[in-house]
Order: C-alpha cells, then structure tokens, then sequence
C-alpha cells in the first residue's frame, strides 16, 4: 500500500484538490526533461516540468502477478522539447519514465505513481503515443551466462578487461561520402588493418547522430559497415571515433587482445556439433587441447 504525505492526504481528503500530472524523462545518454498536463510550469527535485499542451496519460490496468503492466503517454510532438528526429534515432528507446501526482498549489504534496520504461513510440500525424511498460519488464531480461563456445562478455567492460582506450584499438574519423543506407566512406582509419574494427563500435561525435553508439558489421579499408540503416542521419563531415571488434571466439581474444585468460567462453568443451563430425581420417586423437 501506497504511504501519502500527511499534507497531500489531507488535501486528496478535503474534496477540493488541485491536482496535475508530471512526467519525468531520463534518457540513456542523461538526459532529463520534464513535462506536465498543468498550464503552468512546475518545478521540485531539480527538474522543470513544462506545460505540454495536449499531453495525456491513459489509465492503467492493475494486473496480479508477475505480468507487465502497460500504459500510454499520447501527446503533440514539440520541436522545442520533443524532436521527432530524436524518436527516430532511438533516443528515447528504454529511458525511464516517472509519473507523478502533485498538487501545483504546493508541490512539496505529490506522490510517486509509477516508474516504467518507454516501449514502442508510434508517430502519425505529428501525434506521438509512447507505451509505457511497468519494472516487471525487467523480468523478460536474459540473466546468467550461456554455454556456448563464443564469449558473452562486452569487449572492454569489467569482465573482458581489456582497455579500449589504448590508441591500438581506437580510431578517430570523419566522413567523407555516403556510400549507401548502410555505409559510409571515411578517413582517418589508414593505419589501421582491413578488418581491425569489424564488429566493433562507432560513437558519433558531430553531426545529427551525435551521442549515438552503432554496431560496426564490416571494415573495408575506408569503408564502415554497419547493423542499421545510418544514411539518412549522416553528412559529409560528420566525426566519430570508432573502437575496435571482436568476434568472440577464442583465437581472436588470445591473438588481436592478448587477453585469453580473461576469455569468458567454454572454447575447450566439445559441443554437440564436434562430437558429430569426429573421428575425421588423418585426427591426432591423442587427448590434446582442442583449441590452442
């Protein structure tokens, strides 16, 4: 059960209220805006909440378990607060959400409603409606380790180890032709080898993608590959710094990082497809490593 204020559970009790609706939004990349359904700005815990005009929140089903619990924010889109470019991009993908019940007279008096994630962000019309999804979402999330024989760590986080801040594994770049939706030309990548920064990582540092972090596929000489269409949202001219790849596999990681001893893969077990396609003519089944 909810615990109220003293003062805004007299105020939700004396029949007379003067209520709004605020919405705080926290962004993967930091930042935070504030929106309210109240034609005037308020302001508590450091975050201005701007009147939207035309922003609504839908009620929201109470469900009994463990099932994720959804609602929606339907509003007009504003260039000066919500840019329709940045919902393209996937700014918005995942930020947190809180939704608020404040009395504007006083907003010490509020209360906490729900904190969700944004979902799918549907935009017609210059109309966007954003699901929101409750923290149950988080149950849906893939926890532990897999068996496999690749590694399931991220290159460079704490259990890979490896610093990718070493100039042998980071480039810095700038565009100089859109080749097509999913590649662009660049230079400043010269003394690096083709292929050094497949599967790695692009953060753009200029230009409408700035902030951004892409998945690189492939590294042709002077040309980036990547996972989703960047066309559209880059220019000649355009910086980025670019991180090198990994594949996963063991090789790679002894080889290209020297880091086989933090390799979090299970290379050394025989899966199912090895088991298959052994005893080939010509083997040394003397009981050696499988991998070196």
């Amino acid at each position: 059960m909810r615990t109220l204020d003293i003062g805004f559970a007299a105020h939700l009790a004396s029949g007379q209220t003067t209520l709004a609706q605020c919405w705080r939004i926290r962004r993967s990349d930091g930042v935070v805006l504030g929106f309210t359904d109240h034609d005037l700005k308020l302001s508590f815990d450091g975050t201005d909440f701007l009147p939207a005009h035309g922003l609504d929140g839908a009620e929201v089903p109470a469900k009994l378990g463990g099932q994720v619990d959804t609602s929606q924010v339907l509003g007009v889109l504003h260039a000066e607060a919500i840019a329709e470019d940045d919902i393209l991009l996937g700014r918005y993908d995942g930020a947190e959400v809180e939704t608020w019940r404040v009395n504007w007279q006083d907003v010490s008096q509020r209360a906490l409603l729900r904190r969700d994630s944004i979902g799918e962000i549907v935009r017609e019309d210059g109309v966007f409606r954003a699901e929101l999804r409750s923290a149950q979402q988080g149950l849906n999330a893939t926890r532990g380790r897999i068996y496999q024989g690749l590694c399931d760590a991220e290159l460079g986080d704490g259990r890979c180890g490896v610093n990718l801040a070493v100039p042998a594994l980071r480039g810095f770049a700038s565009v100089v032709a859109v080749e097509d939706q999913y590649r662009v030309r660049v230079s400043g990548l010269e003394g690096f080898a083709e292929g050094w920064f497949g599967f790695g990582r692009v953060e753009w540092t200029d230009g409408r993608r700035l902030g951004l972090r892409d998945g690189v596929v492939s590294h042709g000489r002077d040309v980036l590959g990547f996972g989703v269409a960047v066309g559209d949202w880059v220019a000649v001219g355009d910086t980025l710094t670019v991180t090198a790849g990994c594949d996963r596999r063991f090789a790679t990681c002894k080889a290209k990082f020297a880091n086989a001893v933090n390799f979090r893969g299970f290379p050394h077990i025989p899966g199912s497809d090895y088991v298959l396609r052994h005893p080939r003519a010509g083997d040394a089944l003397d009981g050696r490593a499988v991998v070196k």
